[in-house]
């Protein structure tokens, strides 16, 4: 049977220069789940009002339930250590999970690759169906990090023709 990849997906305080990461997460091939808010270093000070108004996430949520870039990026090591895991937005992710790292001042033990590498040819149009129909299925209700991650996931996995919608596999 065809193992479900790692994925992540982080939400962040905007686009372009100077966003950075707000919330990371990710789901395991086995299903575990981790995401966390992070609490913003004090270099980090861009925040985008339509971004906000997207992932729903407000700066006083950060304060009060963010953790700080060091625990976050510890803990995605510990979970994802020697692991390639992908991401449909490698070009933001990237970016951002380099921020985390850095400002954690500990290097990635993970490697981070675009989830299309690993997907079939499909029309981008077939893609967003089957991923309307997992988020309908898994009643996917807000656009955050780990809910995000494990639509990816099953999205994949129902195009690869190996899980059928609402089975976690």
């Amino acid at each position: 049977m065809l193992q479900p990849p790692p994925i992540i997906d982080v939400e962040a305080s905007g686009f372009g220069r100077g966003s950075y990461p707000i919330e990371v997460g990710c789901v395991l091939p086995d299903g575990r789940t981790y995401c966390a808010l992070i609490q913003p270093i004090a270099e980090w000070q861009h925040w985008d009002l339509s971004a906000e108004a997207i992932h729903g996430i407000s700066r006083e949520d950060l304060r009060e339930h963010g953790l700080p870039p060091l625990s976050v990026a510890i803990r995605l090591n510990t979970l994802l250590r020697g692991l390639t895991v992908y991401t449909d937005a490698w070009g933001h992710d990237y970016v951002w999970l380099a921020a985390l790292h850095e400002a954690a001042g500990v290097p990635p033990a993970y490697h981070l690759e675009q989830l299309s590498r690993i997907t079939p040819q499909i029309e981008a149009e077939q893609w967003r169906e089957v991923r309307n129909d997992v988020e309908r299925s898994l009643q996917v209700r807000r656009h955050r990090a780990s809910a995000d991650a494990r639509v990816l996931q099953m999205t994949w996995m129902c195009v690869m023709g190996s899980a059928g919608l609402g089975n976690e596999g």
